[in-house]
């Protein structure tokens, strides 16, 4: 029997979506273009964006640039050339799109920027940023155009973009295309830190264009032709911490203030009839920040927790709702090392690697709070980022103590995790596997006479741990655990079965996570027109959590290839 919800979506996988409309069918809202200011120019072309919140441009063709010339190769895109790649039916459910809307012509058409319906209105947001601890000026949507806003069944709004459709006033040099590893990448992880339970923008499709696009992946001279494509993204909005610090530099007060009621209005109402007086020390903007922290917190520590490394944490790549936005050259922990960045250009100072991303979430929020310095004050700002580290903890803390199945949680346990992680570094330990392999450990090794036996539960990932004094460590801390373990309890002195213990750590430590490697066979496979692979890695990472016995080879450790550049590593370039 076919169960749908309130949108009237089948919940069904893979079946008919009742009630649903087909992509092209859709009256797509554009609050975002109604409600704020525009760039009065509509020619294409790199300009200082003033006084406006976005440009109007509508995609351009993937064919009508194409790139394949370059090297000498034919040019043969059209929209015969178009495909659609992936099709993600959850995010299609999540906006009430049919479940054929994939195999619609016109929907793939729009999808890929070849087309734009009569009720959409395109546009490129304006925003700065500091980029790498440096102030960028303006930046802006360089090759996203923005098609609109989709109402579902509940009445939930939800905006949808492409990525690689085509230049925009704020390209800069660039030329506003993606290419199919970036795109693979950007959809895969998309969807993957959904299915983790991590706050993220979505992905809906990923559609080859058969268009050439120019890159030279590593900046070294090495240019190639590389088959292009575009990703639809979706998210309840894309209003970026930047959107608010290109108008307070340029002391464009009006617009600053436009776009915070826009921002409030639009995705956090309970704030809307708060007043908006300066001399008010609770006015809506003040608990606008309160509430853009607490989210951005809440999204980093569940980050840490998978050992996600997002690897641009540019304040133009953070979003006001504490969703995880722009996938580039991001990356998962295998072995723990705190100081892991997938980044290349982040090389040289690892700003952004993995143990720096709880600073730079408080970096980040410092340079949003000063922009909303004319708003709230100085003193205002000042209070709000004092709540951070004490969040953060709070947060961290709990999600600690659910990682290790714990009911309770004392000033012990913090030297517990640090213990556990020290050793994982120390013998360069999978992050992912040691976390899942923790819930195999029984309360009775605190007791267990047998050194190996008590180890037996992490035989697997201790294989490469053969001096004695270091498998010592790993026996003490196994017995420190489970004496943990077997002495736990909640608030009203119960604790947990083995069983219940089990499986609630099976529901926060993934088993499957989106290593570099597995994408990137992937997309060596999907640039000769084979997406066999990426259609099996998107379904494995749907359900990150279940044991999928038939699927174990996608927890493999990486295999030495996997250390070369363009794997471990990735550059911005896409």
């Amino acid at each position: 029997m076919v169960s749908t919800d309130k949108t009237g979506v089948s919940s069904s996988r893979g079946e008919k979506v009742l009630g649903a409309r087909l992509l092209e069918e859709v009256d797509f809202e554009n609050s975002f273009v109604d409600k704020l200011p525009a760039d009065p120019e509509e020619e294409i072309y790199v300009r200082p964006v003033r006084g406006a919140a976005y440009s109007r441009v509508n995609p351009t063709p993937p064919w009508v640039d194409d790139q394949s010339e370059y090297l000498g190769k034919k040019k043969t895109s059209s929209e015969s050339s178009l495909e659609m790649v992936a099709w993600s039916s959850s995010c299609a459910r999540l906006l009430g799109i049919e479940e054929s809307s994939k195999e619609s012509t016109r929907t793939i058409s729009v999808l890929a920027g070849a087309e734009v319906t009569p009720s959409m209105k395109p546009y490129a947001q304006c925003y700065g940023g500091h980029q790498f601890g440096s102030w960028a000026d303006q930046l802006g949507d360089g090759r996203v155009i923005n098609l609109g806003e989709v109402v579902n069944g509940k009445g939930e709004k939800y905006e949808i973009q492409l990525k690689g459709a085509g230049k925009t006033p704020y390209s800069r040099s660039a030329d506003g295309r993606a290419v199919m590893r970036s795109s693979v990448r950007e959809f895969l992880c998309s969807e993957a830190m959904y299915h983790l339970g991590i706050p993220t923008t979505r992905a809906l499709s990923l559609v080859a264009t058969g268009a050439g696009v120019v890159r030279d992946q590593f900046y070294d001279g090495q240019v190639q032709v590389e088959p292009g494509a575009v990703v639809c993204r979706v998210a309840e909005n894309f209003v970026r911490l930047g959107s608010f610090q290109l108008p307070a530099y340029r002391n464009d007060l009006d617009l600053l203030k436009k776009i915070a009621n826009y921002t409030i209005d639009r995705s956090f109402p309970q704030f809307s009839s708060v007043t908006d007086d300066f001399d008010d020390e609770e006015n809506r903007y003040v608990l606008f920040l309160r509430e853009v922290i607490s989210r951005t917190v809440k999204m980093i520590v569940k980050w840490q927790a998978v050992g996600f490394v997002h690897g641009v944490c540019n304040t133009d790549n953070f979003s006001v709702l504490g969703v995880t936005i722009d996938y580039g050259p991001y990356g998962f922990l295998d072995s723990y090392d705190p100081s892991y960045t997938p980044n290349t250009t982040d090389l040289p100072g690892r700003r952004y690697c993995y143990g720096r991303q709880p600073s730079i979430g408080l970096w980040n929020l410092t340079r949003f709070a000063e922009a909303l310095v004319p708003l709230i004050g100085v003193r205002g700002a000042e209070a709000e980022l004092e709540r951070y580290q004490t969040l953060f903890v709070d947060e961290t803390e709990s999600s600690m103590q659910r990682k290790l199945g714990l009911l309770s949680w004392t000033s012990a346990d913090d030297k517990l995790v640090q213990s556990f992680l020290d050793q994982m570094r120390e013998d360069k330990l999978d992050y992912t596997n040691m976390w899942r392999a923790l819930s195999s450990i029984s309360t009775a090794s605190k007791d267990e006479a047998d050194d190996e036996t008590v180890l037996k539960p992490l035989e697997w990932e201790l294989k490469k741990v053969q001096e004695d004094d270091k498998r010592q460590k790993w026996v003490d801390w196994v017995r420190s655990y489970a004496a943990r373990l077997s002495e736990d309890k909640d608030r009203d002195g119960n604790g947990w079965s083995e069983e219940e213990r089990v499986t609630a750590m099976n529901k926060v430590n993934p088993k499957y996570i989106l290593r570099n490697y597995l994408a990137q066979n992937a997309i060596e496979k999907a640039e000769n027109g084979d997406y066999n692979e990426l259609l099996k890695l998107l379904e494995v990472l749907q359900r990150p959590y279940d044991e999928q016995p038939e699927n174990s080879i996608y927890t493999e450790e990486p295999p030495q290839w996997a250390s070369r550049r363009g794997v471990c590593v990735n550059s911005c370039s896409s």
